[in-house]
């Protein structure tokens, strides 16, 4: 039953991670590696594998789910550092495949246990290393703390597990410590990603979890009954339904869209609205109730950035901040609509479009020169959704003036001069934003 709650908090919390943002790198690496390490929990159930090809096989597998965590935990630590470009493409292409592949050799090469613990603990530490000494560079510092005390106990409990030196008795109780670290883990990714974003995070986890729980407990305990009165060998059965059941419930949200695309592949006006339906509900539980005088202009600025990238998801447009404007009251009260979040969220995106278009020169609809730079790098990124270094990027989809747009961007401008000029908008944006709050 301990492994059964273990294996079901880390399924939870690895799905919960990756619905919230899976284009991040901290929250994908982490979410990943959550699941992995439920995987690991579930397939020990079957050990000892056995010394023929398909139980090696099986304890390949096994070695490969054991070893995940700690290996993608090294890439989130790298992903929270602020400069990370050379050491995170190495993680990625050295580190990464490389443990993953001793740990599918281990059961084939005897005496490994040691090399496989060394090979994915001390990246892991080093990793920790790295971020101890740019700590000052991590925000949301009341729980670096507790990440770094979480990070040692995984590391260790994690290295006690892969050299195997313990018995089946303490081996249980260590994969469930393990979970317990992860937990915490996946927690204080989850404080970090909420702060970056300016949302709230405990109500949004709580609900996920109560929901997600009940779901596990209702299905699960039925099977978890019928394993211990008829057969032992439903045990397996059990780490699937409760699984399913967590996912079912963590993941309605893409489960719905893939739905409404199917059902509704004629009514693109009604798949939209139910979209942005199930968004802003999702987005009200993590909305930050701080005050908004109480930031600092840095602070506000990054707010509003995060809100620009934001333009066309009135979800996170209600969680931000910034719908709690003064400027959204004015037009509201002038409008006489009603004072909801979804006429908050609509209104913020209405103004930062405006405060957008101010920055237009007269003289046409596109310029390359100095003057158009900070409409350039807001309008045709964040409004049109011109991505000029994505493959992704469909030319149907534009008009003629944002495909002029989409080749001087990637003939003439580099990704990186790109973010500065849209650092600096972003900051008069934010002056503009902010101008009425300081109004008396």
């Amino acid at each position: 039953m301990v492994t059964v709650v273990a294996f079901g908090v880390a399924w939870w919390l690895g799905l919960y991670l990756l619905a919230r943002d899976p284009a991040k790198p901290t929250l994908r690496r982490a979410g990943i590696g959550l699941l992995g390490y439920g995987l690991a929990i579930a397939t020990d159930q079957l050990r000892p594998f056995g010394d023929d090809l398909a139980g090696r096989l099986l304890a390949a597998g096994h070695a490969v789910l054991l070893c995940l965590p700690a290996v993608l935990w090294t890439g989130v630590l790298l992903a929270l550092l602020p400069d990370r470009t050379v050491v995170d493409r190495w993680w990625r292409r050295v580190v990464l495949p490389v443990t993953l592949v001793l740990a599918a050799a281990s059961p084939f090469v005897g005496g490994s246990g040691v090399l496989g613990a060394a090979v994915v603990v001390l990246p892991l530490f080093w990793a920790l290393a790295l971020l101890v000494r740019h700590r000052t560079g991590v925000r949301a510092d009341g729980v670096f703390g507790l990440l770094v005390v979480a990070l040692l106990m995984f590391g260790l409990t994690s290295a006690l597990v892969l050299l195997g030196m313990v018995d089946e008795g303490p081996r249980t109780v260590l994969l469930a410590g393990i979970g317990v670290d992860l937990a915490l883990l996946g927690g204080c990714v989850a404080v970090f990603d909420a702060f970056d974003e300016g949302e709230a995070i405990r109500r949004d986890m709580l609900w996920s979890l109560l929901v997600a729980g009940g779901a596990a407990v209702l299905f699960g305990c039925q099977v978890g009954l019928a394993a211990l009165l008829v057969d032992r060998s439903l045990d397996l059965l059990l780490y699937g339904v409760v699984a399913a059941a967590i996912a079912v419930q963590v993941l309605a949200r893409p489960i719905n869209a893939a739905a409404d695309r199917f059902a509704f592949r004629a009514e693109p006006v009604l798949r939209r609205e139910r979209t942005e339906l199930r968004e802003v509900a999702a987005g009200l539980p993590r909305r930050a109730p701080a005050p908004l005088f109480g930031l600092d202009e840095t602070e506000f600025v990054r707010l509003t950035r995060r809100a620009l990238s934001h333009y066309g998801d009135l979800g996170k447009l209600v969680s931000s901040p910034l719908a709690a404007l003064s400027a959204i009251d004015a037009r509201l009260a002038a409008k006489g609509a009603a004072d909801a979040p979804l006429a908050r969220a609509t209104e913020l995106k209405a103004l930062l479009l405006e405060t957008i278009t101010r920055l237009k020169p007269r003289d046409g609809d596109f310029g390359t020169s100095e003057e158009w730079r900070h409409y350039n790098a807001l309008y045709f990124y964040y409004v049109v959704g011109v991505r000029p270094y994505s493959v992704r990027t469909k030319l149907t989809e534009l008009d003629p003036v944002a495909r002029r747009a989409l080749a001087w961007f990637a003939d003439h401008v580099p990704e990186r001069t790109l973010h500065n000029w849209q650092a600096a908008a972003a900051k008069v944006v934010a002056a503009e934003l902010r101008a009425p709050v300081s109004q008396p």
